[in-house]
């Protein structure tokens, strides 16, 4: 019997709404349904029948809810508690990254180097801050309540990536309204920054030819590195574009950029290293941002 079902279950049964645990829990509405499903499957029981737009709880379902109710606590508990025990909790910075996410990894790998005892635990859930430090940006906040101990906010400006031999190369910046025809390498929509750059295009008037489109930021800067195509660069979360063969343009029109935000939380069980990996990824930020070349 799967924990994430019974979880999944459980929120269902609290809320009695399908659709409304769906949003909670952050999936799909019909994964959450083959889930509670597959549960009633292996228990051979019903667990929840329809009651018009709503669900009920059957006999069953109650009583599932109700065993729930004491062991999901307990069975959160056990982690921390097995992690305080061992002395790792003391070594691990938990991170949620919701932006800048490769940048975040290299900064990882350069602070390991320094202190390689260290243990990152890290997830990408804009619905959860329990955790040491959030990285996101001000294109994901949603709530502006959360009470952090330090906070640092970084314009991060996006320029066009073009090809040496394009005509738009030597020019000191350029208007997206001028590049409605030409051939575009995406970040995949469903990605964040994906997302931000179909909005600069939209604000320019048009969608955008994509020539490549992927989910990967690594297969995006292969492609660039390359020279086919043109592309949005950010200039802090996807590093330097070290190829001789690429230049990067500043964007006259629309203002392309967003602001890189890092928070640190105080929690209960944090790690030792979490304020110093904090210190460690606003040095990055900051030597990344003297040695963009533009």
């Amino acid at each position: 019997m799967e924990l994430q079902k019974l979880r999944y279950f459980y929120k269902v049964a609290c809320l009695e709404h399908v659709t409304k645990a769906a949003e909670a829990l952050n999936v799909a509405q019909p994964a959450l349904t083959q889930a509670i499903r597959s549960l009633e499957e292996e228990l051979d029981v019903p667990l929840l029948v329809k009651r018009g737009r709503n669900i009920a709880l059957t006999e069953y379902g109650i009583y599932l809810k109700n065993k729930l109710e004491v062991l999901l606590p307990q069975l959160d508990t056990l982690g921390p508690e097995l992690a305080l025990l061992k002395g790792e909790q003391k070594k691990t910075v938990k991170l949620n990254i919701l932006a800048a996410s490769s940048f975040v990894i290299n900064a990882i790998v350069s602070f390991r180097e320094e202190h390689p005892d260290v243990v990152f635990d890290f997830e990408q859930n804009a619905l959860i801050y329990d955790c040491d430090l959030l990285i996101t940006t001000s294109e994901a906040e949603k709530d502006g309540k959360r009470q952090y101990a330090k906070r640092f906010v970084k314009r991060e400006e996006i320029y066009l990536a073009v090809p040496k031999s394009s005509a738009y190369a030597s020019l000191a910046c350029v208007d997206l309204r001028h590049l409605k025809d030409e051939g575009f390498v995406m970040l995949s929509s469903a990605r964040l920054f994906g997302g931000i750059c179909n909005r600069f295009c939209s604000i320019a008037g048009f969608s955008p030819k994509i020539l490549f489109e992927s989910d990967s930021p690594a297969a995006v800067q292969n492609i660039i590195s390359t020279g086919t195509g043109i592309a949005f660069w950010p200039a802090y979360s996807w590093g330097r574009l070290d190829n001789q063969n690429v230049v990067l343009l500043p964007l006259s029109y629309p203002e392309c950029g967003r602001d890189l935000i890092v928070e640190l939380y105080e929690r209960p069980a944090a790690g030792g290293y979490a304020q110093a990996f904090y210190e460690h990824l606003l040095c990055q930020i900051d030597r990344q941002g003297r040695g963009l070349n533009v």
